[in-house]
């Protein structure tokens, strides 16, 4: 393949180009702000778990606090209930003694009742507590998430500003270049790392940075200016300039 000097020289201009590109394309996708939302997400979907368990089993206590002042409610009634029929007139001693005894039981089980209440309402505000504490921490690591979203958006917006202006320039490079030439470069490219043409500067390929032996050299220098020559090692394009060494 042959092309003049000087368009063998825009290859040069081209891969700056496309390896800014890839290195705008590599901070795109590797920003810090990108890990912190993906430790986000990942701490908010643990806190959600420990939220949902810690609502479920609030809702549970409060549902048996429910169920235990209802019982105090209806042992209270029934003791009430019995106190009036004591003190109506015409009540058989021995019925009286009954409900003496009915009321005796009664208020020991309100006792009782009254102490599992109690100690259920501490278990529930501790519960309550717990609720509170994870929804803070859930809405503390979505304001993070928050917070670094808006900045990988700015980020991206000024990326991608720079993304348009490299390809509208790669674009613009590429079309002074003859089709057999570029089509070279890109396939070289797409194999080699990204690099598709490389300096010859002091007699080093600035591709893989190795040293163009004794044979490799003459063979360059015997080339005529129009050839495009390659890296023996690396088979990326050797651009020949004034700092080559020959």
């Amino acid at each position: 393949m042959i092309a003049d000097p000087f368009v063998q020289l825009r290859l040069l201009d081209l891969q700056a180009v496309d390896t800014a590109l890839a290195q705008l394309a590599h901070r795109r996708r590797n920003l810090p702000e990108l890990a912190t939302i993906a430790d986000c997400d990942q701490r908010a979907s643990g806190v959600r778990s420990q939220l949902v368990d810690a609502e479920t089993s609030l809702a549970d206590l409060a549902a048996e606090q429910r169920r235990l002042e209802a019982d105090v409610d209806n042992v209270r009634l029934r003791a009430d209930k019995d106190q009036r029929r004591m003190a109506a007139s015409g009540v058989p001693a021995k019925e009286i003694a009954g409900l003496q005894h009915e009321v005796t039981s009664l208020a020991r089980r309100q006792g009782v009742l009254e102490d599992e209440l109690l100690e259920l309402m501490e278990t529930r505000e501790t519960a309550e507590a717990q609720v509170s504490r994870l929804q803070s921490e859930l809405q503390a690591i979505l304001a993070e998430r928050a917070t670094a979203e808006a900045a990988r958006d700015e980020v991206f917006g000024e990326i991608d500003d720079a993304l348009a202006k490299r390809r509208a320039e790669r674009d613009r490079l590429a079309g002074t270049l003859p089709a057999d030439l570029l089509g070279l470069y890109d396939k070289v490219r797409e194999s080699s790392g990204g690099v598709g043409a490389a300096m010859l500067r002091q007699r080093r390929c600035e591709g893989c940075r190795l040293e163009l032996s004794g044979s490799e050299l003459g063979e360059v220098r015997a080339a005529k200016a129009e050839a495009v020559v390659r890296c023996d090692n690396c088979r990326r394009i050797l651009v020949r300039t004034h700092e080559s060494g020959l």
